[in-house]
């Protein structure tokens, strides 16, 4: 079913009623403008339910898509339609946390439903102390760890393409799929 043409769909407001009293028993008038009444009975839908579009718990399916480039997500066409919603739902967070390990964590529970540790190579840190020793050089490489938390098994190639679309581009993106969270890190000795 389309939006253009639905059968059966009464005008709320016929026009054949609005004319003048000459044209109440003229049938040719009473056709013509019932005939619009079935084009326009469409359009003064939407527009009665216009705000119900913008909302994406709402929006017809065939919606979602185009409210989606409003907020620039890209859905994929294989993600079933309440995924597709909730990620709209919290696109304006997502780009708030883009960039970071808190972003790229939540953006892979979301779509892909897997736990993610990630280890940043960016090189930068801080240090309360003053005259404390400078960070080593940066390693340049971006690890994220992932391990299922919805399904049996993740995807590698699904999981390394939202991690190339977030991760900056002076790193190298690595991702390892691990069985279960990572053990605590062990101690070096020091």
């Amino acid at each position: 079913m389309t939006r253009a043409a639905v059968p059966g769909l009464p005008s709320r407001h016929p026009i054949g009623g609005l004319l003048p009293a000459l044209y109440a028993d003229d049938d040719l008038a009473q056709r013509f403008t019932a005939g619009l009444d079935t084009v326009l009975a469409p359009v003064l839908s939407t527009l009665d339910n216009l705000p119900a579009y913008f909302d994406p718990a709402l929006t017809p399916p065939d919606f979602l898509r185009w409210l989606s480039s409003w907020l620039g997500v890209d859905l994929d066409p294989g993600w079933p339609e309440e995924l597709s919603r909730t990620v709209v739902v919290r696109a304006m967070e997502l780009h708030r946390w883009r960039g970071t390990r808190h972003g790229l964590a939540e953006r892979l529970r979301l779509c892909l439903g897997v736990e993610a540790e990630i280890v940043d190579g960016g090189g930068a840190a801080w240090s309360a102390t003053p005259g404390s020793e400078l960070p080593g050089a940066p390693t340049g490489e971006l690890l994220v760890r992932v391990w299922p938390l919805r399904t049996a098994a993740v995807d590698a190639r699904q999981v390394l393409d939202v991690v190339r679309a977030c991760c900056p581009a002076h790193l190298t993106c690595r991702v390892e799929i691990l069985t279960g969270p990572p053990g605590p890190p062990e101690d070096g000795g020091s």
